[in-house]
């Protein structure tokens, strides 16, 4: 895996070995951040990672241009690869890593707003549908802010039912959700 663009381009990021985590393919990762162009400039934003793995989509804001981003992930061997991921791009300054379930993430009563939260759970993890919830409802993101959701096309229906709108974009297997308070054509 590698980073796709900013200042750490080609950088390659470890992955760990884990039936728990499912990479996202860098032209899937290409074909996401492209799209999230649309929605927010990435200069300067605070963004968040959740079910964050390798934090390969974390560190691709940060190489974008975001000025920080937090993880959020909870099993420790993968947390030690995201660490020497974030280590090796000598970024920790611009990093915080949340060592908790993304539920327990989202039911935080003193939090950060965010510009940009993404979330890229394990493709048949129902806890997403009560983390958006808490998410929206807890006020996590900034005014302009944009929360995106990676599923898988066997989740459809009850994805659909749950986020209350059709996916944005299909990606072989994978279906993109983007939820944006105002969204910029």
């Amino acid at each position: 895996m590698r980073i796709i663009a900013g200042e750490y381009r080609g950088r390659t990021i470890k992955f760990p070995k884990s039936k728990l985590v499912r990479p996202t393919t860098d032209k899937s990762k290409e074909t996401l951040f492209n799209m999230l162009k649309k929605y927010i400039p990435f200069d300067g934003i605070k963004a968040c990672d959740i079910y964050a793995g390798s934090g390969s989509l974390g560190l691709e804001a940060l190489s974008r241009g975001a000025d920080e981003v937090h993880f959020v992930e909870k099993d420790f061997k993968v947390l030690q690869i995201l660490s020497e991921n974030i280590e090796s791009l000598n970024a920790k300054e611009y990093c915080k890593i949340f060592k908790m379930e993304a539920l327990r993430f989202s039911k935080l009563h003193e939090h950060s707003k965010y510009d940009l939260i993404i979330a890229d759970p394990p493709y048949f993890k129902s806890d997403i549908h009560e983390v958006f919830v808490n998410i929206m409802e807890n006020d996590f993101l900034e005014k302009d802010g944009v929360f995106v959701i990676e599923r898988s096309t066997q989740t459809q229906e009850i994805d659909e039912q749950t986020f209350g709108k059709k996916a944005t974009k299909r990606l072989g297997d994978s279906l993109i959700y983007i939820f944006a308070k105002e969204i910029v054509d």
